[in-house]
């Protein structure tokens, strides 16, 4: 698992190779990845927007943005933790992602950026 605080909040991620979504002789490979969201400031936090970099080891990047998460933009107390699991799919047997949310502080209603950590898409048969 990687895990990265920013301005608060840390967000953790886990990937994991989906043989049964993926289809290896048309150049298709599924990845599901697991993102537990914790509030560790004093006040309450909403997810706004989420915005994601993806590079496929095949060369291709694109971004990806939306609001909310899995079609929600959840309210984290103090202490609490949203945790919610989303896909993404590749065109090789490896990638990588990263990004960033756009949260809103309810206390003062500033918005601010918390960072989500890079992490690996590797489908096992690429690991031998």
């Amino acid at each position: 698992m990687i895990s990265k605080i920013s301005e608060g909040v840390e967000i953790s991620v886990e990937s994991f190779y989906q043989a049964d979504y993926s289809n290896p002789a048309n150049s298709e490979f599924m990845f599901a990845y697991r993102i537990t969201i914790e509030n560790h400031n004093d006040f309450s936090v909403k997810l706004l927007r989420r915005s994601w970099k993806i590079f496929d080891s095949n060369g291709e990047y694109r971004d990806v943005e939306g609001e909310g998460v899995v079609g929600v933009q959840p309210v984290l107390q103090p202490g609490k933790q949203f945790q919610y699991v989303s896909g993404c799919n590749l065109r090789s047997e490896m990638g990588r992602m990263f990004g960033n949310y756009e949260m809103e502080n309810l206390n003062n209603k500033k918005n601010f950026e918390v960072n989500i950590p890079p992490f690996d898409l590797i489908a096992p048969l690429k690991m031998n």
